[in-house]
């Protein structure tokens, strides 16, 4: 082998091995950090005690196939309206308060 080929095989052995430590290094910090548990609210990731469909009854769902009529707008528009009553209740929208846990529905543990 070459002097030049030896070279570059340790380049390459080089840059693997470096890759490989920060890699590692990064992946701790990501562990260690606590931002590893926020993925886990991505699809595939929840949370052991998942939110059944009995439990979200109270929202409105539209209809995502069929026809669209006069009946169907009024139903929408029905729900909307309670949707938006209970945002003009907000007293100041833009507020620290609005933001925080207990009007988020953000319940901590105990």
């Amino acid at each position: 082998m070459t002097k030049g080929g030896r070279n570059l095989m340790i380049l390459g052995l080089a840059s693997v091995v470096f890759a490989l430590l920060t890699t590692s290094i990064s992946l701790v910090i990501y562990h260690n950090s606590g931002d590893i548990y926020l993925d886990w609210s991505r699809p595939g990731f929840l949370p052991e005690e998942e939110i059944s469909d009995e439990e979200v009854e109270d929202e409105y769902e539209f209809s995502k196939t069929g026809a669209i009529d006069a009946e169907v707008i009024e139903e929408y528009l029905k729900n909307l309206e309670v949707e938006v009553r209970a945002l003009d209740n907000y007293k100041d929208p833009f507020s620290a308060e609005a933001l925080s846990d207990e009007k988020l529905g953000i319940v901590g543990e105990m």
